[in-house]
């Protein structure tokens, strides 16, 4: 049976992310691996990645990961990536997420053209995204991670200012993970998805797969409207 390109790409990028060889199973269910430099979550803690039927799960050792696997083994795969369902089964001390994890093809892109709106290319690291960081204050700023792009950031000013800026950040596997972020005042608008469309162009041309991953509602709408396909979602669990 042949797979989808996008879920078939996406996989592949969170299989290098693994740091040991794991693969989704292409008939569904979750595998559990042993993975101490694992980058699907921080160090010493359990990544989940779901993506369509099946899910990968890296563990930082051997009992963990036989703790894991039994817990786990619960719960549908639909399930693993839900705090609250992980926390049912397994002693969770802290969590991040889940958030979604979206993604979108030079066929399925929807740019946005809005002439009200002017949209600005200035280098990634422009000390003026530093102060649209400040604005839009520390928790909306560490959910974006604007500060880690490595592309040009698109933006839009107003007096001068930036009120919204969005980039990517390389990732492996030819991935582009996308950074939007708008400063309170701001938002809703239409600047995230102005901004956005010019960063996901921008990484569509180089042959990037556009990654986009929220937590957020509002953050998710915006990339559903670019054309982004939510494909299955992230979740970080360190255990008590």
């Amino acid at each position: 049976m042949s797979i989808d390109p996008l879920l078939a790409r996406a996989r592949g990028l969170w299989e290098e992310l693994a740091s040991v060889p794991v693969s989704f199973a292409s008939t569904g269910g979750v595998r559990v691996v042993v993975s101490p430099e694992s980058r699907m979550c921080p160090s010493g803690w359990v990544g989940v990645v779901v993506l369509g039927n099946s899910a990968i799960v890296t563990a930082p050792s051997q009992d963990t990961a036989k703790t894991v696997r039994d817990a786990l083994a619960k719960l549908p795969v639909g399930a693993l990536a839900g705090a609250h369902s992980v926390r049912g089964v397994l002693p969770v001390a802290r969590v991040l997420g889940p958030a979604a994890l979206a993604y979108v093809s030079d066929n399925g892109f929807r740019p946005v053209a809005d002439r009200r709106l002017t949209v600005q290319l200035v280098p990634g690291e422009h000390p003026d995204l530093r102060e649209l960081e400040n604005l839009a204050g520390a928790d909306d700023s560490d959910e974006a991670g604007l500060n880690e792009i490595t592309s040009p950031a698109f933006v839009i000013r107003e007096r001068g200012q930036i009120v919204a800026a969005a980039g990517y950040r390389s990732w492996p596997s030819r991935t582009a993970h996308v950074s939007v972020l708008t400063a309170p005042a701001w938002q809703g608008r239409g600047l995230a998805r102005a901004t956005g469309s010019g960063a996901v162009a921008h990484a569509l041309t180089a042959g990037l797969l556009p990654q986009w991953r929220a937590r957020v509602p509002a953050s998710r709408r915006v990339a559903l409207a670019l054309g982004f396909r939510e494909l299955g979602a992230q979740l970080s669990v360190e255990l008590a």
